[in-house]
């Protein structure tokens, strides 16, 4: 059976999440890809080393790390921010960004005209962030950030936080 599941990653791609986002919405966090504790889960950050949810507890001083999954979505978004992932479909075994094959960018044309107000992409590691230049021509204010993914292990929380608080310095900057 795994040995069925091996070649059918190989062939078939794998799909990401829809963004998470609404109007009010002005920053958006992107990752790479979900890995496969995300995918299994079909929820964001659910890979319990990943750093990210700690992360967001610490930039918006609200414990997020205990809410439910929903929760967790609900503040992100009543503090205007968002989640999506650079790419919306790859070919990949495991959950490391050097895994990612043939990624299929996102759509971020379209999401640019339904959601104007949106005006600053943070970047969750260097895949995330290759695209970026790409990006700024579209007007959008970028920040790369340090990635929350537990492969990052060169640089201590508490210093990823440091940056991290960057997310909510005005999206105009």
């Amino acid at each position: 059976m795994a040995q069925l599941e091996h070649q059918l990653t190989q062939v078939m791609p794998l799909q990401g999440f829809p963004a998470v986002i609404n109007l009010a919405t002005h920053t958006l966090l992107l990752g790479s890809f979900p890995g496969e504790a995300s995918l299994r889960a079909q929820q964001y950050y659910a890979f319990k080393q990943n750093q990210f949810w700690r992360l967001m507890s610490g930039v918006l001083a609200e414990n997020l790390v205990d809410l439910t999954y929903q929760e967790r979505l609900q503040s992100l978004l009543t503090h205007g921010i968002g989640l999506w992932d650079v790419f919306g479909a790859c070919q990949r075994q495991g959950s490391l960004d050097s895994a990612i094959r043939q990624g299929q960018p996102n759509d971020f044309r379209a999401l640019q005209l339904a959601y104007p107000q949106l005006r600053k992409l943070c970047f969750n590691g260097n895949t995330a962030g290759k695209m970026r230049t790409e990006f700024e021509q579209m007007a959008y204010t970028t920040l790369q950030l340090p990635s929350s993914s537990p492969a990052y292990a060169q640089m201590r929380f508490e210093d990823k936080l440091q940056h991290w608080k960057r997310i909510l310095e005005n999206p105009a900057n």
